[in-house]
């Protein structure tokens, strides 16, 4: 196999491993017909050789189709068998609601995403060779691991127009939506704070993730702006089991604590079940505040108080920026940051 530096492979590219003219390649990567089938062998053999992506926007002029858009939830390895992975996603009230946001935006422009689970090299390589054969021309992208996935720096390398959600752990010219994490985290302080929590912890999430990172240090933040010199910290996982773990090692070294940040839902629904099997009494005893305001939020008992971010307005605004990119993709990358809310009901 044929290797090229890191720039991306052009036309000239294949037209030397194919030993054809440029006009030959551009005429098998247009589709056009009069073309001797041995020589479209010999230029589509050296096409995945290379790993020449065709120019979705320049395509488009000759033959007037674009690909379709592709929401792709992606873990970098495979941890757990594929059906957990697949169960974890659907599972979560989370992704319902960024596809709820997608869909919304998408439907009047007579689109509707193809969903992707993308954990494993293999899958990767599905996605790259729908991207070659122009199967997907725009990426909606969800990562669960954002400080190790490589497929950001791979749709960029690419120029495949590609919108985030959440900002990246790497710096990139990409698009990303977010919400702004530590004024959510600051919103939950000073809430517990006015309800008198004088022993206050919280439940980070993972800190290779930046909402993992940013909603700790806004929340140790405004608690230090409170007097609050220290602040006890269970990190979890962004799920419900999780949450239970890190609530059950806050109550072993912790036991007086009165008041619980927990960096989502999820987690905060896996803390209150910990909390009632101790006795604890909520809010009595001990106030809880979640972030995310899923549907989640409304399932605890009590009812979860939670920091708000509006999922589905961030989904759409993902799905508006690569259709902006898939229509001119000269646009420079563009972030849209959503301001969170304070949700008040009965658990703090």
């Amino acid at each position: 196999m044929t290797t090229f530096p890191s720039v991306p492979p052009t036309l000239e590219d294949v037209a030397r491993v194919a030993g054809v003219s440029r006009a030959t390649v551009s005429r098998v990567v247009n589709s056009v017909r009069n073309v001797d089938p041995k020589l479209r062998e010999t230029v589509e053999r050296a096409i995945a050789d290379t790993g020449y992506v065709p120019n979705r926007a320049a395509r488009s002029l000759v033959s007037r189709h674009t690909g379709g858009i592709a929401l792709v939830v992606s873990e970098p390895e495979r941890h757990v068998d594929a059906e957990a992975f697949t169960g974890g996603v659907f599972g979560d009230p989370f992704f319902g609601r960024v596809v709820e946001g997608v869909v919304a935006h998408l439907r009047p422009h007579g689109r509707h995403p193809l969903l992707m689970l993308v954990d494993s090299e293999e899958e990767r390589a599905k996605l790259v060779a729908k991207l070659r054969q122009e199967q997907v021309s725009g990426v909606l992208l969800i990562s669960l691991a954002p400080d190790r996935d490589p497929l950001p720096l791979v749709l960029t390398e690419a120029g495949v127009p590609t919108a985030l959600f959440a900002r990246p752990a790497r710096p990139a010219p990409v698009c990303y939506v977010d919400v702004a994490h530590q004024d959510g985290a600051r919103l939950a302080a000073d809430r517990l704070v006015s309800r008198g929590c004088r022993r206050v912890a919280t439940i980070a999430g993972p800190g290779g993730t930046p909402a993992g990172h940013d909603r700790l240090a806004g929340f140790r933040d405004a608690m230090a702006r409170h007097g609050h010199a220290y602040v006890a910290v269970a990190e979890g996982d962004f799920t419900q089991h999780g949450g239970e773990l890190a609530m059950e090692r806050l109550l072993a070294t912790e036991p007086e604590l009165d008041g619980v940040f927990v960096a989502n839902d999820l987690m905060a629904y896996g803390a209150l079940s910990v909390l009632a099997e101790a006795g604890r009494r909520v809010p009595d005893d001990i106030a809880v505040i979640g972030f995310d305001d899923s549907r989640v939020a409304l399932s605890c008992r009590p009812r979860l108080t939670t920091i708000r971010q509006p999922v589905e307005a961030m989904g759409a605004a993902m799905a508006r920026m690569v259709l902006d990119r898939m229509a001119n993709p000269a646009l420079r990358a563009e972030s849209v940051i959503f301001d969170p809310d304070l949700v008040i009901r009965d658990s703090a």
